[in-house]
């Protein structure tokens, strides 16, 4: 069964979402207060609509609590985000995501019942930094403002040995969940699997102990 999501405002984020939504084959309701933005979603979402999200009355007359998702991705007026994810909790929405401006707004939006917040430009310019500042770095997800998820290229001093070898989780206090090698995937390796020649580890930790298993290890 199909899930159906809601996406306010269609900004470059909003609109993203969904376009990617769209072409994961969802049912998408846009919402925006531009009529030409609207109008440039009408092919792409199931169904786009001009509305303002701070009106109560439209968001009854959408069934906006029927939706199982609602994305709120409204640009630079914090005012309306947080009044919009406010009614959005009190209909009873089920899942309410909110794109936050900074982090006051993000705290204000977790007190009022948001279930997850966004910083998309924030979260990418750190993805960017951490692929420029090193080679082996691939992609990279924060968790929490410790914890990440990091795609690293294995190094050459790494081919031949195994995870057993290099005892990374003792040495660095992370883990590898998965071992990408080609197509393959090779997930919660074993002690004894052995490091080849382009494998791309996915690793989970603290920052600190990611960078330092990357400084001893990797470089």
């Amino acid at each position: 069964m199909k899930k159906e999501f809601a996406v306010i405002g269609l900004g470059r984020f909003g609109g993203s979402i969904v376009r990617a939504l769209a072409e994961e084959g969802m049912e998408v309701l846009a919402i925006d207060t531009n009529e030409e933005r609207v109008n440039e979603f009408a092919l792409v979402a199931s169904h786009a609509v001009i509305g303002d999200s701070t009106d109560e009355n439209v968001l009854k007359s959408l069934g906006i609590r029927n939706f199982d998702h609602v994305i709120v991705a409204i640009g630079d007026n914090i005012q309306s985000s947080i009044l919009t994810t406010l009614m959005l909790k009190e209909m009873g929405v089920e899942n309410i995501t909110v794109k936050a401006q900074n982090d006051y707004h993000e705290r204000v939006l977790l007190k009022i019942g948001a279930d997850r917040v966004v910083h998309p430009e924030r979260d990418m310019g750190r993805r960017i930094a951490h692929n420029i500042v090193s080679n082996n770095v691939l992609d990279y997800l924060e968790l929490s403002d410790e914890h990440s998820i990091a795609e690293i290229a294995a190094s050459g001093k790494m081919t031949g040995k195994s995870v057993i070898d290099l005892d990374i989780r003792a040495k660095f206090g992370i883990n590898i969940v998965a071992i990408k090698r080609g197509k393959e995937i090779i997930v919660s390796p074993l002690a004894t699997d052995i490091f080849q020649n382009g494998d791309i580890l996915i690793v989970i930790g603290a920052d600190d102990d990611i960078s330092r298993f990357e400084r001893k290890v990797i470089q």
